[in-house]
């Protein structure tokens, strides 16, 4: 009977052992890995022996991870090899002892039931105690307790080694016979099974619509073309090569671009691109002087170029304009940066800019506000008043008139034409606006607005 009972104990301490071993093993795969790489490579380059032994186990995770699936692997066929034969004896001894006399079942099947029963029983207090509470322990343990786990890991991992390497030789050699290379690199996650990770997060609340779309903007950006992202020729506002430097002047001021594509006669061949920064540092404006000191070689790229591709060159040279050309090499639109980061995160909020003034506003009877820029034809059909063909702008009216060019800020009054002109702002030595009226006799019409 005492010897029974030290068999017994000595059993029952062999199967502690052997969860307890289950459980390290367990934590530990968990702990390792949860681990921040980037923390401990610092830590190991300070000198820290622990952590230069988790950069070992981290450089090489399979490996590790196989050296230890053969250890919890090892620790449950030892169980089931002497723990739960013994106790499934154990059982088998205690029914034929009860049913003594009484044969329910020969002797083979309540051993075999008592073996089903007993694995089931130990297979549940392994998973529970060896396995799944460990494992979760392991996710709330910080980094200074899975510290004290790395130099028995590392053993492990040493001792286990051989046998996992032969089990990962062995799995590659039937995976060859199957016909599947397993030395082949297959992509962890799939473009498709990301999408689907972000609507299922979207959905529930865990990834923002901003962000959801971001990413998605990036699978997106590799499959746009320049053509795609790019202003259309029909919408682009070009200097000219045969105008003059005032109409230059006029066009840059009018339109306020940073940049200006220049075409030639043909009105297809970009000969250059004006940076409208260098051109308002010089004081000379002169076509000669423009041409040589503030306009760049236009960059040229076919319709069919990827954005991502684009983007790349752009911002590795720095050049911000792009001339897209079709496949005849005439221009069919332009590419800056800002379209292509739009691409990429959406179109960008900019400061609300005040609505354009109309050109030409009747205020009330006989009078109107009238911005500087406005064409004199359509001046002189809104007020019925002939003007000199020689001039453009209403601006160029005025000038002539007062017979020089305005100080910036001026403010002035002046009659011509059976007009009274009201000048309110002088704007880069053009008129900004002014409020005109028909010379009349009534007083109260001449009040200011």
């Amino acid at each position: 009977m005492e010897d029974f009972f030290e068999k017994m104990v000595g059993i029952i301490v062999l199967q502690i052992v052997l969860i307890i071993l289950n459980a390290i093993f367990s934590s530990a795969e968990i702990s390792v890995i949860s681990m921040n790489e980037t923390k401990i490579k610092q830590m190991a380059e300070e000198g820290d022996r622990r952590a230069e032994k988790a950069v070992l186990l981290l450089e090489k995770p399979a490996k590790f991870l196989e050296a230890i699936q053969a250890a919890v692997t090892f620790a449950g066929l030892l169980s089931g090899a002497f723990v739960a034969v013994y106790f499934a004896e154990l059982a088998k001894s205690a029914v034929m002892e009860v049913f003594a006399g009484k044969m329910i079942a020969s002797e083979q099947v309540i051993y075999g039931v008592s073996v089903i029963v007993v694995t089931l029983i130990l297979t549940y207090v392994n998973l529970l105690f060896g396995e799944i509470l460990p494992k979760r322990a392991a996710m709330s343990k910080s980094e200074d307790d899975a510290f004290k786990m790395i130099g028995i890991l590392f053993l492990v991992a040493k001792l286990f080694a051989p046998l996992a390497g032969l089990l990962h030789i062995s799995s590659n050699i039937f995976l060859r016979i199957v016909g599947i290379n397993p030395e082949e690199e297959q992509e962890v996650v799939t473009e498709e099974e990301i999408r689907m990770m972000l609507a299922e997060g979207k959905e529930q609340g865990t990834i923002q619509k901003e962000e959801s779309k971001l990413i998605q903007n990036v699978f997106e950006f590799n499959d746009t073309t320049a053509e795609q992202v790019s202003t259309r020729r029909r919408d682009l506002v070009c200097l000219n090569l045969e105008d003059d430097a005032q109409e230059w002047e006029k066009t840059i001021r009018e339109c306020r671009f940073s940049h200006f594509p220049i075409i030639d006669s043909n009105q297809e061949d970009v000969v250059g691109i004006l940076d409208t920064k260098d051109y308002f540092r010089s004081e000379d404006k002169s076509k000669e002087y423009v041409m040589k000191n503030a306009v760049d070689d236009p960059y040229f790229v076919p319709e069919n170029m990827k954005a991502n591709i684009l983007f790349a060159h752009m911002k590795k040279v720095r050049i911000y304009f792009a001339v897209v050309l079709d496949e005849y090499g005439g221009m069919s639109g332009i590419v800056t940066l800002h379209d292509l980061v739009e691409a990429l995160v959406g179109e960008l909020e900019e400061e609300e800019m005040p609505a354009k003034p109309e050109d030409i506003k009747k205020i009330k009877e006989d009078v109107w506000r009238i911005q500087g820029c406005a064409q004199l034809d359509e001046v002189s059909e809104a007020l019925g008043v002939e003007f000199p063909e020689v001039f453009d702008t209403f601006s160029g009216f005025v000038w002539d008139a007062i017979g020089r060019v305005p100080a910036e800020g001026e403010k002035f009054s002046l009659e011509v034409n059976d007009l009274k002109i009201d000048v309110k702002n002088i704007e880069n030595h053009m008129v900004d606006y002014a409020i005109v009226r028909k010379v009349k006799k009534r007083g109260s019409d001449e009040a200011d607005i």
